[in-house]
């Protein structure tokens, strides 16, 4: 049989962690069997779902690079058929018209509670041989109720938590369509699993409760379970402090850690993780992880999600990456900041210099403006520290010595500016970093070599130019003020 998993988002806010590794965990799974994976939109809260939070959805899995099958499926399209599957519930008796209003559900609830017993609906309007049952209220719409079973238990092989059982006595005749005649979610969810051929459903472990009622409704609609999926209950995301990771852990939403600056497969890499190991291995590619992710060794207790170790993951794979790799991610974030049109070849160099030495993209991008921008001012304390009375000549040698190369390699760049050290008999840093902060305004850049390299000869003489002079006037000043 061919393996079919589902993401199946309610998009009533943005694309979270927690639902990124669900999506992971299912998209792997479907993957290293040669099988299908489904995204399907649970949009059926029309109060709540909205078109921003749709997009977000399809834009964050889109960044991730967990591409499915098409077409998506929106669940508010399938209202007819989940209409069909009521009707034969009802037809079938498994399923009854109940009268009872809010109220009247909540006063049962509360006469349990008073007998010690679990509050529930108690099952009123649910038919019976030889009951008879209350004359419907005039002008009140009913709702419809799943007629669970009432004898012997649902017992299923979760993939992670190993063999669940629940007994048909603690579950409640649920609600399968509102008065207004809108099915519910735990009908929705059995159809389009039934209907989509899903062999294996991922979800987090908040869901387990659901299960059973749900196992109930497909042996209703299909007879027996031979068509029912099987199911992997993934535990939860906790915060440094115990509790469910939330916004007040920082950033959750997916599309945050891309303006961060991690890259996609640094993400995935961290998720899959976050639950799951293959021995000491820490680092995986996307198609290292299709070969050796295993769902049924996904550990069944809450993981804790560490920002520090994220960013570790992501350094490595910055260093580890092609810079053709990088260029995607850099653009974007260059584009963030203002810089549009850069080509990628340009952006492939800046990536190579930059990778080594950046915890992050929008890092590479952020120490890479000065190639873009004039420098309009100098770093004070930079200046202060390495700027002195005798740079402006030192500079004005290497500015000669510069624009006679014949090419604008790093090496010969390089090799320039410590010949004209050795000559001056002055240590290189003390031309490197008052030429540093001649090209880029700051005492931190790449190699003085790169630096050089990437400006581009006429950029970096101009630049010279102007800090010679500008220099020469801070040198001027603090001798009168000396």
């Amino acid at each position: 049989m061919t393996t079919v998993t589902r993401f199946a988002p309610s998009p009533t806010g943005m694309l979270h962690v927690g639902g990124a590794r669900t999506a992971l965990y299912s998209w792997l799974h479907a993957r290293q069997r040669g099988g299908r994976f489904v995204l399907r939109i649970e949009d059926t809260d029309r109060l709540r779902s909205t078109p921003e939070a749709i997009n977000a959805i399809h834009e964050a899995m889109q960044w991730l690079g967990l591409d499915y099958t098409p077409p998506v499926v929106y669940q508010s399209q399938r209202e007819t058929r989940h209409r069909e599957a009521i009707d034969q519930l009802i037809t079938q008796g498994d399923a009854y018209y109940c009268y009872a209003s809010t109220a009247d559900v909540e006063a049962m609830r509360e006469r349990a509670r008073a007998r010690g017993d679990k509050p529930r609906y108690d099952g009123t309007w649910r038919p019976r041989p030889g009951k008879t049952l209350p004359t419907p209220p005039s002008g009140v719409s009913p709702v419809v109720r799943f007629a669970n079973p009432t004898t012997g238990s649902v017992r299923f092989e979760d993939i992670i938590r190993g063999t669940v059982a629940i007994d048909n006595s603690e579950l409640d005749d649920l609600v399968i369509a509102r008065a207004d005649g809108t099915p519910t979610y735990n009908l929705c969810v059995v159809v389009d699993d039934l209907d989509a051929g899903i062999t294996d459903v991922v979800r987090g472990d908040d869901h387990v409760n659901n299960t059973p009622r749900q196992i109930n409704i497909g042996r209703a609609l299909v007879g027996s379970e031979i068509d029912l999926p099987h199911y992997a209950h993934v535990p939860m995301i906790l915060g440094a402090d115990g509790r469910r990771l939330s916004k007040r852990h920082g950033a959750v939403d997916v599309m945050q850690f891309r303006r961060d600056g991690i890259l996609p497969g640094a993400l995935l890499n961290y998720l899959a993780r976050l639950g799951w190991s293959y021995g000491d291995q820490e680092i995986f590619s996307l198609n290292e992880m299709v070969d050796k992710f295993a769902l049924n060794e996904v550990h069944s207790k809450a993981a804790v999600f560490d920002p520090d170790k994220l960013a570790w993951v992501n350094q490595e794979h910055i260093k580890a990456a092609e810079p053709a790799e990088l260029i995607d991610e850099l653009a974007w974030h260059l584009a963030e900041l203002g810089v549009h049109d850069v080509s990628d070849a340009r952006l492939e160099e800046i990536a190579a210099v930059q990778q080594q030495r950046c915890k992050t993209v929008r890092g590479m991008a952020t120490d890479s403006l000065y190639l873009f921008y004039a420098v309009d001012e100098y770093d004070s304390k930079g200046v202060k520290k390495h700027v002195k009375p005798g740079s402006a000549s030192v500079l004005r040698d290497l500015r000669d010595r510069l624009a006679a190369l014949q090419s604008w390699r790093a090496d010969d760049l390089g090799a320039t500016v410590k010949t004209l050290a050795d000559d001056h008999e002055i240590g290189l840093g003390k031309v490197a970093q008052p030429l540093r902060i001649a090209l880029t305004g700051r005492p931190v850049s790449p190699p003085i070599d790169d630096t050089l390299a990437l400006l581009g000869r006429e950029t970096s003489l101009v630049r010279l130019d102007k800090a010679i002079t500008d220099f020469g006037e801070i040198a001027d000043n603090t001798e009168t003020s000396v």
